[in-house]
Parts: structure tokens; C-alpha cells; sequence
């Protein structure tokens, strides 16, 4: 589904094509800081704060934004996004689960990716009925698979607020390098791969290459 975020990003990259860099970079910030004093609002209408010796909500934002503009010279995203939402009783255990949910989130992402290349490859790399079987099993639970790629991942964005039945609530967004992560999920797949097509090592290259 394409979130809002996604779409002005979208449109600003493709205003800014033909522009100059430098030209591009101020029009990047300029957006980016209006973007953000827009959401901080919206949150702090809400209710919500950032931790204690964090940066103000309006520069997290900004940093978020300017890094969510950012295109590679193809027009892809320079980074993958994902919003992670959890309440418990303490702020730590909220923010630990909601970084949980956005790495899932970014773990469906990249299984996306990487599901949409083995498809197109089944063909070319000469799978039997069994084997296609097995991979197409194995893709069922790749997202469990991919999420262990991504380690710990320091939140870009990170607010809470406190609730009236004394819980809190924990919103974070989490901002990874695409081609860094998803060529780290890749090679895991592989791997699982493999292990799951012994002695048939050429065709999981074929079904996957890592470039």
C-alpha cells in the first residue's frame, strides 16, 4: 500500500530529477523541515514526547525526512522505512517491542524484494515440480528468516506518550541503507536455501544472484 510518506517522497523525486544537486539538497531540506514541524505538531498534539536527552521531535523528524527524500541514481529509495507501534507497562518494554514490530515490517519489505526476484528466476534456473514445491514452501516463512538479518537497529524517530490507565505507549520509525540490508538478507536466504536444495548449489546462484 502506498503510505503518504512514500508518495511525497515519490513526487519531490521525481520534481528534483533534472535539477542541479545543490539545488536538489535545499529543496530536500526545505521540505523536509516543513514535513516535520507538520508531524511534530500532529504528535504533540497527541500527546507524545521524545525520551529524555534526545533530540527534539522536530529535528528527528527532519533527519527522517531528508534520509526518506534521498534517491540512488536509478530512483530508488536510498532507505527502507518502517513504523513500529507497541503500549506495555514501562517505556523501555513498549520501545523494545515496537522496534520488534518495525524490524517484522521491514523483514515483509525485503521478503517482498527478494520473493518477486525468485519468482522471475524459477524458470531460468531449470526447477523440477519438487523443487519448486520446496522453494515456494521455504518463501512462505522467509520473513522469519530475513528478520535475523537485521540485528539491532537504532530507531531514527522515537517518541512516547504516558496513558491514563498508566501504560505507555511507544511510536518508533526505523531508517536502514536498502541495498545494505537487503543484499544481507539475500545471502541468508541463499544459505537456507541450500541447506534446503542440497547439491543444487548452481541453481539456487540461479535463482537468487547476490547482484
Amino acid at each position: 500500500m502506498l503510505t503518504r510518506s512514500m508518495w511525497v517522497a515519490g513526487l519531490l523525486s521525481f520534481v528534483l530529477a533534472q535539477a542541479p544537486d545543490k539545488e536538489i539538497k535545499r529543496e530536500i531540506q526545505r521540505k523536509a523541515i516543513k514535513e516535520a514541524r507538520k508531524e511534530a505538531k500532529r504528535f504533540k498534539k497527541q500527546g507524545f514526547d521524545v525520551t529524555p536527552g534526545s533530540l527534539p521531535m522536530e529535528k528527528q523528524l527532519e533527519y527522517t525526512w531528508i534520509r526518506l527524500y534521498q534517491r540512488d541514481e536509478q530512483g530508488q529509495s536510498v532507505y527502507l522505512s518502517a513504523d513500529g507501534n507497541a503500549v506495555a507497562e514501562t517505556r523501555t518494554a513498549a520501545e523494545l517491542q515496537a522496534i520488534e514490530a518495525a524490524k517484522l515490517n521491514l523483514a515483509g519489505q525485503l521478503e517482498t524484494f527478494i520473493r518477486a526476484i525468485i519468482e522471475a528466476n524459477i524458470a531460468n534456473a531449470q526447477l523440477n515440480t519438487e523443487e519448486a514445491t520446496s522453494v515456494t514452501e521455504f518463501l512462505a516463512g522467509a520473513k522469519n528468516v530475513i528478520v535475523t538479518t537485521l540485528g539491532q537497529v537504532e530507531p531514527a524517530f522515537k517518541i512516547y506518550r504516558n496513558l491514563p490507565n498508566k501504560n505507555v505507549e511507544v511510536n518508533v520509525k526505523l531508517l536502514v541503507n536498502r541495498d545494505q540490508v537487503l543484499l544481507q538478507a539475500k545471502k541468508q536466504v541463499r544459505d537456507e536455501l541450500r541447506e534446503r536444495l542440497k547439491g543444487l548449489q548452481h541453481k539456487v546462484d540461479k535463482l537468487l544472484p547476490l547482484q
